[in-house]
């Protein structure tokens, strides 16, 4: 993986299992189960994203079985009646560009209440898709890789090389020695968060 800031094509899964509008409600039960998945890209045709049917999707089918009168909405008794991801799917589907940061992928999964984005080009064509679990990958780098990049692309591009120590241990990052100005501090713990893998920053710092 690169330095950071890191994108969606960093921790992305490539190879993706899709369905296209026709497939039958066992069909992507099967893929689900097979793939150990909780939603599917459904394509049209060469391709390009048109919705995602998820285990949510499935659902109504399974809570509307006894036909015991429910608060059921309008959509979810036709989902139950449905029997192709074309009527199953949600759409139009949640997506996310390769470039975008991991921060934006993750405010569109927390906003959007989804658990992984198909991943499209500028047209919409499937690329990948990047789950809850991909954007943790960061989390994953060592204490010494993440030490290297502060000390390099972080504190070297700031006006205060040499007078800061930095120690990362379990991803919490501790700063140590004097800083020129007080009004520096709040700069370089910005800076130094947002590396990504950080967990969290602690500042033991004096002022010249």
């Amino acid at each position: 993986m690169s330095e950071s800031p890191y994108t969606v094509s960093d921790v992305m899964t490539h190879t993706v299992v899709a369905v296209g509008s026709h497939a039958s409600f066992k069909e992507i039960v099967e893929l689900l189960d097979q793939w150990k998945v909780s939603a599917l890209p459904v394509l049209a045709g060469e391709g390009r994203v048109v919705g995602v049917v998820s285990e949510a999707d499935l659902l109504p089918k399974e809570e509307l079985r006894d036909g015991i009168e429910t608060e059921a909405g309008l959509g979810e008794r036709l989902k139950a009646s449905a029997v192709t991801a074309g009527e199953l799917m949600s759409t139009p589907a949640v997506t996310v560009h390769a470039d975008a940061s991991l921060a934006e992928a993750a405010r569109i999964m927390a906003r959007r209440h989804v658990k992984r984005l198909p991943v499209v080009d500028g047209v919409g064509m499937l690329q990948g898709i990047v789950s809850r679990s991909d954007l943790l990958k960061v989390f994953l780098r060592s204490d010494e890789e993440i030490a290297d990049e502060i000390r390099g692309s972080v504190l070297g591009l700031l006006p205060v090389t040499g007078v800061l120590g930095v120690s990362v241990t379990e991803g919490v990052v501790t700063l140590s020695g004097s800083m020129p100005e007080r009004g520096l501090v709040p700069v370089v713990s910005r800076a130094v968060r947002a590396v990504e893998g950080v967990v969290d920053v602690q500042l033991d710092l004096s002022h010249r």
